[in-house]
């Protein structure tokens, strides 16, 4: 079969399209038949070794969608043929792909192929985000930064679902549209605005409940202008860069703050809370309450020009790879 390996760190160039093996399932295991692969940020972080792989050579990819191909023994409740999603370790870049039965879910019917292999990691990230690290709801006010990006878009459609007024930063004209599109009462271009000058303006000095920030070292100390105090401050990405030490008095000193930085997969650790997640996540899209906008799709042997677009920020919502 065909798949994508990384042989040594670098930039898109490293992505090379070639023939390997696929294994057969052990024990708790499935393997996947592709469909449909999502690309995200933190797959370059893997390809440039900001996050180190378990080994060289490597194929990158934490989410997919498509069919089940073979299981192996002791899995319970999947068969060939059924459709499925899933958010997993690496090894999505492939036409086929082993997946413990732990992180598999059945797709339901009114999800295409495309959409859940865009919205699982970015999805099940949301849900967290949300549900679960600060449960957000009517009466909150939330900031959420690059509100045009895959992650974005879903967690400021749910936001407003849940009854949140929405703050989004954004770098362009037509990213701050995409934004107002999908649920933000208010859109900052933070490429011309001050953004913390901005939130104060907006909530009339009060600050917001919470803010979610997967940008990184852009946007920080910052983000922690715009809290209410004792407000909540939400790493989950560094696309700009990490965030640089700080003395933890800051929080203190910026009104109280509480901050964190939460790992998906510690959220995953447990199959029930594998399934009710994904319950969670499948509910608000198969509702409509929360769409997916896949707005590029590109074959799997160009996932190198996949790659330059994201860390060029030339992508809004979600990009699928199609084996």
């Amino acid at each position: 079969m065909k798949a994508i390996r990384v042989h040594r760190h670098g930039g898109p160039e490293v992505l090379v399209y070639e023939d390997v093996d696929v294994a057969r399932p052990g024990p708790g295991e499935v393997r996947i038949r592709n469909r449909a692969i999502g690309l995200n940020f933190v797959d370059t972080y893997f390809r440039t070794g900001a996050y180190a792989p378990p080994a060289l050579p490597f194929t990158p990819g934490n989410e997919g969608a498509g069919e089940v191909a073979e299981v192996g023994a002791g899995v319970e409740g999947f068969a060939p043929g059924d459709r499925v999603a899933y958010v997993g370790t690496l090894g999505a870049y492939a036409e086929e792909r082993i997946v413990p039965a732990h992180l598999l879910l059945r797709l339901p019917d009114a999800i295409g192929f495309e959409t859940g292999a865009a919205m699982m990691l970015k999805g099940l990230t949301a849900q967290f985000l949300l549900r679960r690290t600060v449960r957000v709801g009517p009466g909150h006010t939330v900031l959420m930064h690059a509100a045009a990006g895959g992650v974005g878009l879903i967690l400021t459609q749910w936001a407003k679902h849940l009854g949140a007024i929405v703050i989004g930063t954004v770098g362009s004209p037509e990213k701050a549209e995409l934004a107002r599109r999908n649920g933000c009462d208010h859109v900052i271009e933070y490429r011309r605005e001050d953004f913390a000058a901005r939130v104060r303006e907006i909530t009339g000095g009060e600050g917001c409940d919470v803010v979610y920030d997967g940008v990184g070292r852009a946007t920080f100390p910052a983000s922690l202008d715009c809290l209410r105090p004792f407000g909540t401050f939400v790493s989950f990405g560094a696309a700009s860069g990490p965030i640089e030490p700080f003395d933890i008095m800051l929080l203190m000193q910026k009104g109280s703050l509480f901050a964190t930085w939460q790992l998906l997969f510690q959220h995953l650790a447990k199959r029930e809370d594998v399934l009710a997640m994904g319950e969670d996540l499948f509910r608000v899209v198969s509702s409509g309450a929360v769409t997916v906008p896949v707005h590029a799709r590109l074959p799997l042997a160009e996932a190198a020009e996949a790659h330059r677009r994201l860390e060029a920020r030339q992508t809004t919502g979600a990009t699928v790879l199609l084996p």
